[in-house]
């Protein structure tokens, strides 16, 4: 059986897991809109540049990525930056304390970020093509713009249509999390080896390492369930079992 002390370290890096997990997909979901509209846009350095990106972060390992922006563009930070990165810092709001991140942490989030919001762009993308083109005409004959068109009329149905494929996505950034091990952040898989490696017990650290991602990815998924249960609702379609 695993002690109080090691039960207590799979909490703490479950818990970075998580936040680490929801600010990438947060951000990766914000940069994949972005170049989504990007990659449908009629001005084709925009195009070119969404292609570019897409291409190069969807074929290349996520793990490569992780070490290029940790050991290879940290390097080029001014020390200025890179030392007020390293330092603690706290921020107090009322009875909440906010603990900067560590050095790691940015870059795994950094690289987790990019890396999948080259996904979700193409998510939207296809579920921009299942909106109807005469939505897109109403939205001019209302006097909206091109980018108000794909803001307040394109993109929420898009999101809509997409939604699947996008909490797919979000499921995949809390596995791809553990790769982030590999620079040094200290999530669930890394936190996972360490008491493995010092207690030499395999079975039970990972075998709770498991369950842990079984269980969050399972709630992803019963989220997913009921929000599409009530959008079928909505359209007065009816709801497959």
């Amino acid at each position: 059986m695993l002690s109080h002390e090691y039960l207590g370290w799979i909490w703490n890096g479950y818990q970075v897991t998580i936040v680490l997990t929801i600010l990438s997909c947060i951000a990766a979901s914000l940069l994949g809109a972005v170049l989504c509209s990007m990659r449908i846009s009629p001005f084709w350095p925009l195009n070119i540049f969404s292609k570019a990106y897409i291409a190069i972060f969807r074929n290349t390992p996520l793990l490569v990525q992780l070490f290029f922006w940790y050991f290879g563009v940290s390097r080029f930070v001014p020390d200025n930056i890179r030392f007020w990165l390293l330092d603690a810092h706290q921020w107090v709001f009322g009875p909440v304390t906010l603990n900067w991140p560590s050095y790691e942490f940015i870059y795994g989030f950094i690289g987790l970020a990019l890396y999948t919001a080259a996904y979700i762009a193409e998510e939207l993308r296809a579920g921009i093509k299942t909106v109807p083109i005469n939505q897109e005409s109403a939205a001019y004959a209302l006097g909206f713009t091109r980018s108000q068109a794909f803001r307040f009329i394109i993109l929420p149905q898009a999101v809509r249509n997409a939604l699947s494929p996008l909490l797919g996505q979000y499921m995949m950034a809390l596995k791809n999390s553990s790769l982030t091990a590999s620079i040094g952040v200290a999530e669930l898989f890394y936190v996972a080896s360490q008491i493995e490696t010092r207690s030499l017990l395999a079975f039970p650290v990972y075998l709770i390492l498991t369950v842990l991602y079984l269980i969050t990815i399972a709630l992803i998924e019963i989220v997913g369930r009921i929000i599409e249960t009530r959008r079928l609702k909505s359209t007065g379609r009816r709801v497959q079992a």
